[in-house]
């Protein structure tokens, strides 16, 4: 059925078992269909998701080199994970993922450390895991030497889970959401008691006097209103770590927030107060805890890409307004100072990744996804968005099938050889999107006339001399790195020390700012209509808003210990950690005896958004007044591809908010969320999520 308001119950509609042929002559139709009619920029392929393991079969690349070979296609720019970091630090620093990859090792802070302010806490669990997949687990063993050490660690988090027990760690309670009313109350300590280092601000920042005035008012006591972190504790606090070296992190949680930018600036700037960044024992940090790589002292491969070709489609998205994009009708969309069209979305081609896990208000989302003409997905298993999908071409995983990886500064690459053959008729990306070429007379030009072993002892080719050219490592020819299955990375002679060289000397070694500085009050920012310094504002859903009166619980959506994302929820590990055979959520004691909910019982999580069972577990590691509920349970509707229909399993995406960090970035804010919990006293639905959708007989067969 075409037109893109044409009823429709895309989510809850069967499906027909047809061939491949049958299933790619469908495809390149449609595909030609929409690009002949409306051109190249009605294709919206922003597949997001954590990179396959592999370099050659990494869908987003994938199925970026087929369309931009077709006439290109409207993509998406930025993460879910931090989107307003990366388009606010530019502005004031240098680039997000500059620093990402040069953070201060664990091996510096241990030996020369003394005191670390952890805001979002430090949680070990999500330092497992990082983009393109891990080698070795650094991250864990990394900070607790730095605790060994004796570095005292400030955990700053509504849960005392959110650092490792050690006697190094301190919890420091604080209202969701209110950091950085913390961070200037301890900014506005350090200067009205003269313990700003003024030398540091004179020489490495721009706009120090602006910001000092903007702190006017902004003291312990007017913080301790709005974190409920008591005031003569931000004073002790500000003097600590003044004290001696000191580190300041952030998590990536903390910008998923309402002006999340600002937190991040904020943080950026208490750091400069102090003078430590570019010390080996304090500074500034961005993801500590966030990625088994930040901290690391290890190298890495420059692993070389699929080239994806030029994209001749200008317009996009930024990567959590897919809503948006999907109910324009050709509006525009505020982003980084420009207004920027949105076009009106045709078809949808999705390799890689599951919005049904990482967006917010997935009702709006469900509504918005019935409107365009054709959604097309690559998938692995029957999950929420291969239900929700009009065709579903089932592929390969990365154990089955050829490729390596190169783990970011884990110390080496891996070669990843098939384990099995693939299931059934599935097939890898790559072969996919070279039959869909051969239907445009492209497959030459896709392929290049190489295979998959081909194409992955080019790119091993090509990683060997970019890994020379970048760090003078030498990696063994392909024949010998396959017979290995690895080649280890040597370290950096020189330990890593975040913003070092910038410290030695400012000028040769300029921020990519507009100063080349580290700008406390940004006339970028100003000229944009924003706040021109770093600023508290008060979020539309925290605990001090009239919507806690009907909301009173302000509930986190942190990363799950059970899984990756949403990746085998239906495995063993992650239904063991399931209550009541959905997703549970952490309740303070009081929160629950309020609503006589015990352990393991079955509620009902709801807001004006939308609602969803879970199962409760009652815990004092949080603060009164905060729940918690991790992502990834797969969304389960009791009426499928209906908007509004209660998530019997638990996905706490029913409930965030689709209301961006700002116009700044148009992040996600999904930390910014109130809700109410209540014990469910009817009949308990059965979980749905993981049973094979509908089929019926292709029609006149």
């Amino acid at each position: 059925r075409r037109g893109r308001d044409l009823p429709r119950r895309r989510g809850g509609e069967p499906f027909v078992e047809v061939d491949w042929d049958e299933a790619l002559d469908l495809l390149g139709a449609e595909l030609q269909r929409v690009r002949t009619t409306w051109g190249n920029g009605a294709i919206f392929a922003g597949s997001y998701g954590w990179a396959s393991a592999g370099t050659f079969h990494n869908p987003q690349a994938q199925m970026s080199r087929f369309l931009n070979l077709i006439g290109g296609f409207t993509w998406r720019v930025n993460s879910y994970s931090h989107a307003a970091a990366e388009v606010v630090l530019p502005h004031v620093a240098t680039s997000f993922f500059n620093l990402l990859g040069n953070h201060t090792s664990f091996e510096q802070l241990a030996r020369h450390g003394r005191l670390m302010i952890a805001f979002g806490g430090l949680p070990t669990k999500n330092q497992q895991v990082q983009y393109g997949g891990t080698y070795r687990h650094l991250a864990e063993g990394g900070l607790r030497s730095v605790l060994d050490a004796g570095v005292r660690v400030l955990s700053v988090s509504p849960q005392r889970g959110d650092a490792p027990h050690s006697p190094s760690t301190e919890w420091l309670p604080i209202r969701p959401g209110t950091d950085i009313a913390l961070i200037l109350g301890l900014c506005h300590t350090l200067v009205s008691e003269g313990l700003h280092n003024t030398e540091f601000l004179q020489r490495y920042c721009f706009g120090v006097a602006e910001f000092i005035e903007s702190l006017q008012g902004c003291d312990a006591t007017w913080a301790a209103a709005i974190t409920g972190v008591p005031a003569e504790r931000i004073v002790a606090i500000a003097r600590d770590l003044a004290a001696g070296p000191s580190l300041v992190n952030a998590a990536w949680a903390l910008q998923r927030a309402e002006h999340g930018e600002h937190v991040y600036w904020a943080t950026l700037a208490l750091a400069a107060l102090l003078g430590h960044i570019g010390t080996p024992g304090g500074g500034v940090g961005f993801g500590y805890g966030s990625e088994n790589r930040v901290g690391s002292a290890e190298g890495g491969v420059s692993a070389a890409t699929l080239p994806v070709g030029r994209n001749p489609v200008t317009s996009f998205i930024p990567v959590s307004r897919i809503s948006e994009l999907l109910e324009s009708d050709g509006g525009t969309i505020t982003y980084d100072g420009g207004e920027w069209p949105l076009p009106e979305t045709r078809l949808m081609y999705w390799a890689g990744g599951n919005p049904f896990h990482h967006h917010q208000d997935l009702n709006r989302l469900v509504a918005a996804w019935q409107r365009p003409e054709c959604v097309v997905v690559h998938e692995q298993v029957w999950n929420p968005l291969a239900r929700h999908a009009d065709i579903v071409l089932p592929v390969t995983t990365s154990l089955e099938r050829e490729d390596f990886g190169g783990p970011p500064l884990t110390g080496a690459a891996v070669a990843m050889h098939r384990l099995v053959p693939p299931p059934g008729h599935a097939r890898d990306d790559h072969a996919i999107f070279a039959a869909l070429a051969e239907r445009f007379d492209l497959r030459e030009a896709f392929t290049e006339g190489l295979d998959t072993t081909g194409w992955v002892r080019r790119l091993w080719e090509e990683t060997r001399v970019r890994t020379r050219q970048a760090s003078g490592a030498e990696l063994a020819p392909f024949e010998e790195f396959w017979a290995r299955g690895v080649a280890e990375v040597p370290r950096p002679a020189l330990p890593r020390v975040l913003l070092a060289d910038f410290r030695a000397d400012p000028q040769r070694h300029r921020l990519s700012s507009p100063s080349g500085r580290i700008e406390l009050h940004s006339a970028t920012l100003k000229a944009f209509g924003l706040p021109p310094t770093p600023c508290w504002q008060e979020p539309t859903e925290w605990l001090g808003a009239p919507l806690a009166e009907r909301f009173p619980l302000h509930m986190l959506s942190n990363q799950p210990a059970s899984k990756l994302h949403s990746q085998l929820d239906f495995g063993r590990t992650s239904l063991a950690k399931k209550v009541a055979g959905r997703e549970p959520i952490h309740l303070h004691p009081e929160d629950a005896a309020a609503r006589a909910i015990m352990d393991g019982d079955v509620v009902e999580v709801f807001n004006d958004r939308g609602s969803c069972l879970a199962g409760a577990m009652v815990t004092d590691g949080l603060m009164a007044g905060v729940v918690v509920m991790s992502t990834g349970a797969w969304y389960d509707p009791i009426e499928p591809g209906v908007p509004g229909s209660m998530c019997r399993h638990g996905n706490v995406n029913v409930l965030t908010s689709a209301r961006p960090t700002s116009k700044l970035s148009q992040g996600p804010a999904a930390q910014s969320c109130l809700v109410q919990v209540r014990r469910w006293e009817a009949a308990v639905p059965a979980v749905e999520a993981f049973d094979p959708p509908r089929f019926v007989p292709p029609p006149g067969r």
